[in-house]
């Protein structure tokens, strides 16, 4: 394979990746900052809930990859003769060796430990000798993997506060790859639901459960009914803000509510939220997220 790199401007980030990809033939696209690792490099990439971000860099440096060094000089042949292409840049076409890409990427996943003996793990590893609860769980389209602060922080919770013979009823709101509700099945859970606003997540917290070989209901949000013991809900502070009032109608007296997704410095405005019907409180913090819990004392 051969990799062409070209140095753009920022307004040309995603009318020339896209050129590359629908009519050029590359295999793939990437950008990085022309001033990676050197004391200009910019910050582009903000926090979650900080607004949208542009999808280059001023001074940006675009990668495609072909299947043969004649697609690459072709390409750029056809982009120089633009002649929107005079101030681009061509930094010159390189072979790339090949690899094997399934393995390299495999090799980035590696078992997670929620604790010393709850463990996620991939397929392709084996499961390591302390581990006396197991998710296994792939990477995937939907959100959750154990890798992320926020997803380990939740299933920590679970871990360290099932009670004896599980929560009877539990909700995972939100439930991207079916993690959190898969956990607390293993944790005994007696009625599992996940739901989902993506038909994706669904699909995949469905065959999840049953690759861990538990029982879970999962739908888009229109099917839950009635109030449960636990409900879960790892998405990001916006949205669980605007989410206050059904979540927490959804809280059988008694009930846990276990949220993240947030960052620190949105803890107040958190509990402003869900101070009509419970009392939250910082739980965990990882990396600057923060799990936040509270449970619900009266009707």
């Amino acid at each position: 394979m051969f990799e062409l790199q070209l140095r753009v401007a920022g307004q040309w980030v995603d009318p020339l990746s896209d050129a590359l990809l629908a009519e050029l033939g590359a295999l793939s696209s990437s950008v990085e900052d022309a001033h990676a690792n050197t004391a200009t490099e910019q910050a582009l990439y903000g926090e979650p809930g900080t607004g949208s971000v542009p999808s280059g860099w001023d001074d940006s440096i675009i990668k495609a990859l072909f299947q043969t060094q004649q697609q690459a000089c072709d390409a750029l042949e056809l982009i120089q003769s633009q002649p929107w292409a005079v101030d681009i840049e061509d930094l010159g076409i390189h072979a790339v060796p090949e690899q094997d890409w399934i393995r390299l990427t495999q090799s980035q996943f590696l078992p997670v430990p929620i604790t010393d003996n709850f463990w996620v793990v991939p397929s392709w590893h084996n499961v390591p000798a302390q581990a006396q609860r197991v998710i296994k769980l792939d990477p995937g389209l939907a959100f959750g993997t154990g890798t992320h602060p926020t997803t380990r922080m939740c299933l920590r919770w679970i871990a360290q506060h099932a009670p004896q013979g599980g929560w009877p009823r539990v909700l995972d709101y939100g439930c991207g790859s079916g993690i959190l509700a898969i956990g607390a099945a293993l944790f005994g859970a007696q009625a599992v639901t996940g739901v989902d606003i993506d038909p994706a997540a669904v699909t995949a917290t469905l065959e999840n459960a049953q690759t861990n070989r538990v029982q879970i209901t999962a739908g888009s949000p229109d099917i839950v009914s009635g109030t449960f013991d636990l409900v879960l809900a790892n998405i990001l502070a916006t949205p669980l803000q605007l989410l206050a009032p059904l979540l927490g109608s959804l809280l059988q007296p008694g009930g846990h509510l276990v949220l993240a997704g947030i960052l620190s410095r949105q803890a107040t405005e958190l509990q402003a939220a869900y101070a009509q019907w419970l009392q939250i409180e910082v739980a965990d913090e990882d990396d600057g997220w923060i799990l936040m819990t509270g449970r619900l004392v009266h009707v």
